[in-house]
C-alpha cells in the first residue's frame, strides 16, 4: 500500500533551488576540506578521500533510486491515463459514434446500447439507422464539422460530428433545454397602455359621466387583463403600465390585442369613441431599458395613427397589430403653434436651413419644401431647396419650370452634390414628406449634420432619421402641405410673405395627396386651401401642371387592361418586366381603379428600375393597405401606402402580394 501511494506522486529531487545550492556547497567544500588534509598529512588526506568517495556513493546509489521510482511513477500514471480513458468512453455519459468513408457504423459506445435496439447488428449499418438527422448532417457537407441540437424519443441531444475523426458525438441536454424553455415561458414583458384621445372624450362630460367612463374603462381592462394573466397599473388618467409574461404576451398576440377593437366599439356605441395604443419589449434587458423601449414602440404607435399595438423583442424587427381604422383628428391648433414655434426657433439658431423630400418627388413634397424654405426667409434665414433635377415627374418638372420666373424661390434650389459640399454641422436639415433617411434625395446631408427635423404626415415606421431636434407627424392630416400652410399664421410678418408660385405648389400638393380632395380630407384641409388661394395659390395653374401628356395616359391605358381580381375586392394591375414606369403614374391608376365597381383597394405593381419593382396601393378604407405594404418593406397610409422590392420579378411579387391579400382575415 505505501508503494502503491508512493508511486501515485511525482518524485521531486532537483526540482528546490535550495536544495541544488544545498548540494554545491558540499561539494566545494569537500573539495577544500580534502586539499587542507592533505597538506597537514598524506593519510589524513587519504582518509578524507575515502570519506569523500563513500559520501558521493551513497549520493549516487540515491539517485539511481530516484530514477527508479520516477519510472514506476510513469509507468503507473500512463496506466492511470488509459484505464481512465477507457473508463470515460464506457461510463460516461455521452454517446459515440464511429463511422467510416461508406458513413456506415464501425463502433458504438455502451452509453448509446442503452437508446438503440439490436446493437450487435448495427456494426457495418448505415448511421442513419441510429438516426436519419445525424446521417443528414453528415452528407450536407461532408468537410466542414458540425453541432447542434436533435430531438431524439423523449429527448434533446446536443450532437457534434467531427468528419476529421469520423465521429459522432451525443449529449443529452434534455433538463437544460427544459430549463431554457421554462425560462422563455417565464421571460417578462413590460408595456405601456395608453387612452388615444381621453382629453378629447371627456372635455365636454360632466364629473358624473367622466366617472362612469373611467368605471367602464376599467372594467374592460381588468377583464382583458385577467383573462391573460396580466398585471396593470393606472399611472395616470389615459396611462396605463402592464406587466406579463413571454407566454401570456403569446396568447394577446394569438388574439391579435383584441382589447384594442373591443374598447373601440363598446365605446363608439356610448357615443364616447376611445381608441388605445399599446407598446411591449421583451428581452436580453434590464426592466429600466425594457420599460424605455416600450416607451418608444408606444411612441411608434401613436407615431402611426393609435388605435394599434407594436410589440418589439430587443434586436428584432418589430410586430404590429390593429390599426385598422384611419386615425382620428388629435391634432389642435394650440399644438401647430407651439409646432411653429419650436421650428422657428431652431431654424434661427441654424446658420443655414437645408429642405429636402424624398426621392421622386410629388407635389407635396416639392410644395412642403418651398413652404419651409419661405418661412426660413420671413425669418431672414438662408435656405436651400434640394431636388434632383434628374429625378423628377412630368409636374413636378413643369412646376420647377413656372418657379423659374421667381427668382426668389428658384434661387433656393440646389443639387444633392451642392448640398453635400455647403452644408455644415451648424446647419439644420428639414425633412417633409418623409421620415426613413433611405427615402430622402440626399440621406448623405444627415451624416454631415446632427440637427434635423422631421415633418410629415405618412404613419411613422421603424426606421428614422437619427436624434431629430423635433418631430411632427400627424397621420390623420390629408397632406404635409398642410400641415405646414397651418405654420404661417403664427410666423413674424416682418419677411417678404409667401409668394403665388409657393402657395400654388403647396395647395397642389393637398390636391394630388388628397385626390381632389376626395380622401383623408377634413375641415382643416379646407381652411388651409382656403388661406392658399387667399394669398394667390393659382388653381388654373395646378391643373395644367396635372396634365398628362399622351404617353402617360396610354401607358396607364395598357395597366388597366392588366387587372385582376384577388379577394376581398382587390383588384391588382401589372406592368411587364421591360418597361419602367414612373411612380406616379402607377399612382395615379391605382387612384382610378378605386372608382371601378367592388374594387375596395388597387395595386399597381411596375417596374421602378432596371433591378427594382414598386406596388402603388390604394383603398376605400375598408382594407388597410399600410399593413399590406409593411409586410413587403413598405409603408404610408391606411388608405395610401407602397413599396419598392429589389432582385424579384414582377410575377413574383405578385404572387407575394396575392398570398399577403389571401391571408387577411374576412
Amino acid at each position: 500500500m505505501e508503494n502503491s501511494n508512493h508511486s501515485d506522486r511525482m518524485p521531486v529531487l532537483f526540482g528546490s533551488k535550495s536544495l541544488k545550492t544545498i548540494i554545491t556547497i558540499t561539494f566545494v567544500a569537500h573539495i577544500i576540506l580534502t586539499l587542507l588534509s592533505f597538506l597537514g598529512s598524506v593519510w589524513q588526506g587519504l582518509i578524507m578521500v575515502v570519506v569523500f568517495l563513500i559520501a558521493w556513493g551513497f549520493g549516487f546509489r540515491f539517485v539511481d533510486q530516484y530514477h527508479e521510482e520516477l519510472d514506476e511513477y510513469i509507468m503507473n500514471l500512463s496506466f492511470r491515463i488509459k484505464r481512465g480513458e477507457q473508463e470515460a468512453i464506457i461510463k460516461m455519459p455521452m454517446g459515440i459514434i464511429l463511422y467510416n468513408d461508406d458513413l456506415e457504423i464501425e463502433w458504438i459506445n455502451p452509453y448509446m446500447q442503452n437508446y438503440v435496439n439490436d446493437v450487435d447488428n448495427l456494426i457495418g449499418k448505415s448511421i442513419g439507422v441510429v438516426h436519419e438527422s445525424i446521417l443528414d448532417k453528415i452528407v450536407s457537407d461532408k468537410e466542414l464539422d458540425q453541432y447542434g441540437l436533435i430531438d431524439w424519443g423523449e429527448k434533446t441531444y446536443h450532437y457534434e460530428i467531427q468528419k476529421g475523426l469520423k465521429a459522432v458525438y451525443l449529449l443529452d441536454v434534455t433538463e437544460y433545454v427544459a430549463v431554457k424553455k421554462e425560462y422563455e415561458h417565464y421571460k417578462p414583458v413590460i408595456g405601456w397602455l395608453f387612452l388615444d384621445n381621453y382629453d378629447e372624450a371627456v372635455k365636454d362630460l360632466d364629473d358624473r359621466e367622466v366617472s362612469a367612463l373611467d368605471s367602464l374603462l376599467t372594467t374592460y381592462l381588468s377583464r382583458w387583463a385577467k383573462n391573460n394573466g396580466i398585471f396593470y397599473k393606472k399611472t395616470s388618467s389615459d396611462r396605463f403600465l402592464i406587466i406579463l409574461s413571454y407566454s401570456e404576451l403569446k396568447e394577446v398576440e394569438e388574439n391579435k390585442f383584441n382589447i384594442i377593437d373591443y374598447i373601440r366599439e363598446r365605446t363608439s356605441k356610448r357615443n364616447v369613441p376611445l381608441t388605445i395604443s399599446i407598446g411591449m419589449a421583451y428581452g436580453e434587458e434590464s426592466f429600466n431599458n425594457l420599460a424605455d423601449l416600450a416607451q418608444k414602440n408606444l411612441d411608434l404607435a401613436l407615431g402611426r395613427g393609435g388605435d394599434q399595438a407594436v410589440v418589439k423583442e430587443v434586436g428584432y424587427e418589430p410586430r404590429y397589430y390593429g390599426g385598422k381604422t384611419n386615425p382620428t383628428e388629435k391634432r389642435t391648433r394650440v399644438r401647430s403653434r407651439m409646432i411653429s414655434q419650436a421650428l422657428q426657433e431652431l431654424i434661427i439658431e441654424a446658420n443655414s436651413v437645408y429642405i429636402m423630400g424624398h426621392a421622386n418627388p410629388d407635389m407635396d413634397a416639392i410644395g412642403s419644401s418651398f413652404g419651409i424654405a419661405r418661412i426660413a426667409m420671413m425669418l431672414e434665414q438662408e435656405a436651400q431647396v434640394v431636388i434632383n433635377p434628374n429625378d423628377l415627374a412630368n409636374d413636378v418638372q413643369k412646376l420647377i419650370k413656372e418657379t423659374e420666373k421667381y427668382s426668389e424661390t428658384y434661387d433656393n434650389i440646389v443639387t444633392p452634390k451642392e448640398a453635400a459640399e455647403r452644408i455644415t454641422e451648424e446647419d439644420i436639415v428639414i425633412l417633409v414628406d418623409h421620415h426613413k433617411p433611405t427615402l430622402s434625395i440626399a440621406p448623405e446631408l444627415l451624416n454631415k449634420t446632427k440637427r434635423n427635423v422631421v415633418i410629415d404626415h405618412h404613419r411613422r415606421g421603424e426606421e428614422f432619421t437619427e436624434n431629430p431636434l423635433l418631430v411632427y407627424i400627424e397621420p390623420y392630416a390629408s397632406s404635409t402641405a398642410e400641415l405646414i400652410t397651418e405654420f404661417f399664421e403664427y410666423v413674424p410678418v416682418e419677411g417678404n410673405p409667401i409668394n403665388k408660385i409657393e402657395a400654388t405648389a403647396l395647395l397642389g400638393g393637398i390636391i394630388v395627396d388628397t385626390n381632389n380632395f376626395s380622401l383623408r380630407t377634413g375641415s382643416r384641409t379646407f381652411n388651409s386651401a382656403s388661406y392658399l388661394q387667399s394669398v394667390g395659390a393659382n388653381i388654373t395653374l395646378i391643373q395644367r401642371l396635372l396634365k398628362e401628356d399622351k404617353e402617360t395616359y396610354l401607358e396607364r391605358s395598357e395597366l388597366f387592361k392588366t387587372i385582376e381580381f384577388a379577394k376581398h375586392g382587390c383588384a391588382i394591375a401589372v406592368g411587364s418586366d421591360d418597361q419602367i414606369h414612373h411612380p406616379v403614374t402607377a399612382a395615379q391608376t391605382a387612384d382610378e381603379m378605386l372608382n371601378m365597381t367592388d374594387v375596395e383597394a388597387s395595386f399597381v405593381i411596375t417596374k421602378r428600375a432596371e433591378n427594382t419593382v414598386g406596388i402603388s396601393a390604394r383603398s376605400l378604407g375598408k382594407i388597410n393597405v399600410q399593413l399590406i405594404m409593411e409586410e413587403m418593406g413598405g409603408g404610408g397610409h391606411l388608405s395610401n401606402a407602397a413599396t419598392q422590392i429589389d432582385s424579384q420579378t414582377i410575377q413574383e411579387v405578385k404572387d407575394n402580394l396575392i398570398d399577403i391579400i389571401n391571408s387577411l382575415d374576412d
